[in-house]
């Protein structure tokens, strides 16, 4: 008798088909070149905003090499991030009258208050980032040394580093949780996921099917900035660093960041990769390989209410016009609309 061949998973080709991100009072949603931003206004209203991204891998194809190909979406997917997380707040239309300083620079330059901010706030997040994750780390582990009174092995400098970066990732998480707008973020982060769970399940996206859901998610951000932390320790380990030291400890601290941000692509690069994998398999490996990153988003994630699911699903169909033809759910919403008001009439 033959062995059983396994079954294929009909399922399999909704895995990693669409991704998305928690903005102010909404979701964005990406599959292929396809956005969609859903927010819920101050009246209670959704509003959407469709409009593409092209890859420059799509442009390139030699830029879809592995490793590779997980640097350049790094760049691409914070670029996008910021600029949806700008649209929302346009959408939203909370805006209070323009300054006369705003009125100036659109005069002058032609550009509104948000364009000249977006690359500011770029610059300061990046800025933050390295102070944060990087020069911080670096220069406490010289304090270790300092503390100890002699030099410690190039391998254990990078541990102690990356124990250092997963606890300030911890504790900021924790200290930004606090505040009330970012924990309403932090809810829709929790329906984008269960949205996209309930897609991949193979389910019809109602707010009941999404909110029984599970909030966390394999191929999160979080997720993907936990693992970049280890595969940083990784690689460190392997890096012989004696070649890097020099007389001065500050400047030999400061070569040591220099050579980490210059492997930063290839920590990216990995952490794509194995997110990639992550999200298509589902074997013992994979399990404990991502539950760091899944328990992180204990602390990302919040459950969301209904309003919040139901923002979250108007965005993964925005983002799949051709699964969700937007005719369709104008049709099904005014026939349950019509249903309602047939139910409301027979109850009365």
């Amino acid at each position: 008798m033959s062995k059983r061949e396994k079954q294929p998973d009909p399922l399999a080709c909704r895995r990693n088909k669409v991704g998305g991100q928690a903005v102010l009072e909404g979701v964005m949603m990406k599959s292929g070149e396809k956005v969609c931003i859903a927010v819920r206004k101050p009246d209670g209203s959704i509003a959407k905003r469709d409009s593409s991204f092209v890859s420059v891998r799509k442009k390139h194809k030699i830029l879809n090499i592995p490793i590779l190909r997980g640097a350049i979406n790094f760049v691409e997917m914070m670029k996008l991030s910021f600029s949806t997380l700008s649209a929302s707040g346009e959408m939203l239309g909370t805006e209070e009258e323009e300054t006369k300083f705003e009125k100036w620079l659109r005069e002058k330059f032609g550009k509104s208050i948000m364009v000249v901010i977006m690359p500011i706030s770029i610059i300061f997040a990046l800025a933050l980032s390295v102070g944060l994750f990087f020069l911080l780390p670096t220069y406490a582990t010289k304090g270790v040394e300092y503390l100890i009174g002699g030099e410690l092995d190039g391998w254990l400098k990078s541990i102690i580093e990356g124990v250092l970066k997963i606890v300030i990732f911890i504790c900021y998480l924790l200290l930004v949780s606090l505040m009330p707008d970012i924990k309403r973020t932090f809810m829709y982060h929790g329906s984008e996921h269960k949205s996209i769970f309930c897609y991949e399940h193979g389910l019809p996206l109602t707010v009941e099917n999404v909110r029984i859901q599970r909030r966390f998610h394999p191929r999160c951000g979080t997720s993907f900035m936990f693992v970049m932390i280890l595969i940083g320790v990784l690689i460190g380990i392997l890096i012989p660093w004696d070649w890097a030291n020099v007389e001065s400890k500050f400047l030999s601290s400061l070569i040591r960041v220099g050579i980490k941000l210059l492997l930063l692509p290839l920590t990216c690069g990995i952490g794509y990769e194995f997110l990639m994998y992550a999200g298509k398999h589902d074997n013992t490996l994979v399990k404990v390989l991502s539950a760091p990153g899944l328990w992180m988003q204990r602390i990302t994630t919040k459950e969301p209410d209904d309003s919040m699911i139901e923002v979250a699903i108007a965005a993964l169909k925005g983002a799949m016009p051709d699964e969700f033809p937007p005719e369709e759910e104008s049709a099904k919403a005014e026939s349950d609309a019509e249903e309602s008001t047939s139910d409301t009439e027979s109850a009365e």
